[in-house]
């Protein structure tokens, strides 16, 4: 279904609390989050195609591994990224990235409003962008807020899903596809994450909006612009658009005839 993060890193000990995000995903409610996230992105991924590739955050999990991309990166403050920058000011030029990636970033971000402006300005028209974050009114949002927020995830800024898309339709991106995903309780241990697994099958039916996390698919919409297709898709476009014609002059010229 996907593949685990850290499985050839070390887990942190049993009862000291995780220093970043990405070493909470080697926890066991972490590494249950990741194979569900890691199957999303394999699955979205997969049928997106352009020239430049980018993943801000979360270097540690491969989620453009699926990606058909040639030039892809990863992007975060410190190593094992590919690339160490600050993704509030990306090194890229404007229009240059396909598809970009942001598992749980704007979460963490000093300033997630100027993060998405700079996802804008480094996507091509027509880029896509996928978003990973989450969801407030779940589970997961009710264990942050009561009393466990000095640690990752919960120190998090969770973001409500209306309000990000409100902030992406401001900046013209239009949202094109998303779900919502783990709706199990947010145990610590796997006995318990495995017996509450019917909650993932019924999440979708019964309460679909609950679900710890949620994914969101935008396209960058730029007005004015027309894109431009190969020449022979113009050329069966003129031979369907004359047919009809050629057949209102032949069925004119045979009734004048009678």
């Amino acid at each position: 279904m996907g593949i685990i993060v850290g499985m050839d890193e070390p887990c942190p000990p049993v009862g000291v609390a995780p220093t970043s995000l990405a070493e909470w995903f080697k926890s066991p409610l972490g590494a249950y989050l990741c194979v569900r996230e890691q199957d999303y992105f394999d699955r979205t991924v997969a049928d997106i195609f352009g020239y430049h590739a980018l993943q801000i955050g979360l270097a540690c999990c491969p989620l453009l591994a699926q990606c058909r991309i040639v030039s892809k990166w990863t992007l975060d403050i410190e190593r094992p990224a590919d690339l160490v920058a600050d993704p509030h000011e990306l090194p890229f030029a404007e229009s240059t990235i396909d598809l970009l990636l942001m598992p749980h970033a704007l979460e963490f971000a000093a300033d997630p409003h100027l993060m998405l402006r700079e996802a804008w300005r480094v996507l091509r028209p027509e880029g896509q962008i996928v978003i990973a974050g989450f969801n407030p009114f779940s589970l997961f949002g009710a264990r942050r807020y009561f009393g466990h927020g000095a640690t990752p995830p919960w120190n998090g800024n969770f973001i409500a899903l209306y309000r990000l898309k409100d902030w992406l339709s401001l900046l013209g991106f239009e949202v094109i596809g998303g779900r919502l995903d783990c709706y199990v309780p947010p145990f610590s241990q796997q006995k318990w994450l495995g017996r509450f697994g019917f909650f993932e099958r019924a999440g979708d039916r019964w309460w679909p909006i609950t679900g710890g996390v949620y994914y969101l698919r935008a396209c960058k919409r730029v007005a004015g612009m027309r894109l431009l297709t190969p020449a022979w898709e113009g050329r069966e476009k003129r031979k369907k658009a004359l047919a009809p014609a050629h057949g209102a002059r032949e069925s004119l010229t045979t009734r004048n005839g009678k």
